[in-house]
């Protein structure tokens, strides 16, 4: 078990920007790419998730220091601290038990493509820490309700593979949308953060009665018609950073610095986000003519990747910094019904804006309702695993609670799928609330397969004029 953790370690410790590419290589040269080719395609790859990577962390930074201003003058003080994805990543992973999602995400994948149960390919195998993270919160939820350890690990795994397969599934279901975003074929987004369209569905059919908002696409590009240059990337970012740095310092130097750094960002995602069609486009149209000569059922291959990959679209990033202040506003008025958590690492809310660009075809109001609508969820989901994420860290990962005080709270404001975790920890363990919202949970997956098959005969027809 130690060499098996050691070598995937390895692998992974590479970070996504390096081993992702490499697969994306290795890929090439299977579907018969010429090697320069498929290296070139591979490092410019590389060079995109490093750049989104920069630009995310650049405007986290900016971002973050003004959610902690705003924070400051609620005068509230909540007990948990956000710490973000990577402490996280770090209990999933020193789980003695965890690095076996590694080899389960594989298999399940290459079964599910045998048996044709799946064309997604998903080579967003840095990611698998998100299995991991689900099977260590089953384990202990199972273990807490006086569950035998060789029963809440195999439930552990039950749930991770059960992750899996929704996530080839759901990927499956979005290739099409992705398509349309990013003008890229034969890409998906297989990641769990788009799991959380399933609870969005139901208010998403909602707003499509209304007609003022289902009529009209509030997409960026109509925000240019209809705001002239105030409608510009760069602009709507300057006024929105502008705006939130004097709520949150009440001083023009650092309102007009914010503005800056947002309009910076707001620039620079699209320039960034071209590379990936620039990368990936040559490689899927290689594995488009291999599976085309390998069968002759008219069959596709989605290579699942990573969110970045639809950072270019303008909606997303307008949605993620005109919800900061209400993630603020809601940490706050949530306090007496459980939320423990201020959102500071996760203020740059990425996790709830892929899956509302997704099932809200890029619609700016419904994807701002979306928004508002899940973000609760987020903060009481994440304040009810505090309890659990600092237990883990103490028995698993002590460097995860370093220099946070004594006797810390943590957890992740912006858990990835939320709905889902809690529902599958929760019903795992057979608590009977958990049970139920699983069962309604997994109905709301089938619905929300049903509801992208039918959208994607739509829009099929748009990409093939």
């Amino acid at each position: 078990m130690d060499v098996l953790l050691n070598v995937v370690n390895y692998i992974l410790g590479f970070g996504a920007a390096v081993f992702v590419p490499l697969i994306m290589f290795i890929l090439g040269l299977a579907v018969k790419m010429k090697p320069g080719d498929a290296f070139i395609a591979a490092l410019t790859l590389g060079v995109a998730f490093t750049g989104m990577n920069v630009l995310t962390g650049f405007m986290t930074g900016a971002i973050q220091p003004a959610a902690e201003g705003l924070a400051t003058k609620t005068g509230i003080v909540l007990t948990s601290i956000d710490t973000g994805w990577p402490a996280m990543s770090a209990i999933a992973w020193a789980w003695p038990f965890g690095v076996l999602c590694f080899p389960l995400l594989i298999v399940i994948n290459i079964i599910m493509l045998v048996t044709n149960k799946t064309n997604t390919l998903n080579v967003d195998l840095w990611n698998v820490w998100n299995l991991l993270l689900t099977a260590v919160l089953i384990n202990f939820a199972c273990t807490s309700a006086g569950m035998t350890p060789v029963v809440s690990m195999v439930l552990a795994f039950v749930g991770a593979g059960l992750m899996a397969i929704i996530g080839l599934k759901i990927g499956d279901a979005w290739a099409p949308t992705v398509e349309k975003l990013t003008g890229i074929p034969g890409v998906t987004v297989p990641h769990s953060m788009t799991f959380t369209a399933v609870f969005m569905l139901p208010f998403e059919k909602l707003l499509e009665k209304i007609p003022a908002i289902e009529n009209q696409n509030y997409d960026a590009k109509w925000l240019r018609n209809k705001l002239g240059i105030f409608g510009e990337n760069a602009v709507m970012g300057l006024l929105i950073g502008i705006v939130l740095g004097f709520v949150a310092y009440d001083e023009l130097q650092a309102a007009l610095t914010l503005g800056i750094q947002a309009a910076t960002a707001m620039q620079l995602f699209p320039m960034v986000s071209k590379l990936f069609m620039q990368a990936l486009s040559p490689i899927s149209d290689a594995v488009g003519d291999w599976m085309k000569n390998k069968f002759n059922d008219g069959r596709e291959l989605y290579i699942g990747l990573d969110w970045p990959i639809v950072a270019g679209s303008n909606e997303l990033w307008v949605l993620t910094i005109l919800l900061i202040p209400f993630e603020i506003i809601l940490a706050v008025a949530l306090a007496p019904a459980g939320n423990t958590v201020l959102p500071f690492a996760g203020i740059v809310n990425i996790c709830v804006a892929v899956p509302a660009l997704f099932i809200a075809s890029g619609n700016l109001v419904k994807m701002f309702i979306l928004g508002l609508i899940t973000t609760p969820v987020y903060l009481l989901v994440a304040s009810s695993f505090a309890p659990a994420c600092t237990q883990l860290a103490q028995q698993y990962s002590p460097d995860a609670l370093a220099n946070m005080g004594s006797n810390p709270s943590i957890t992740w404001s912006t858990l990835e799928c939320p709905d889902f975790r809690w529902a599958i920890a929760n019903g795992l363990s057979l608590k009977p609330v958990g049970i139920i919202v699983l069962i309604i949970w997994l109905v709301g997956f089938v619905w929300l397969m049903k509801e992208m098959s039918a959208r994607n005969v739509e829009i099929k027809k748009e990409l093939n004029g």
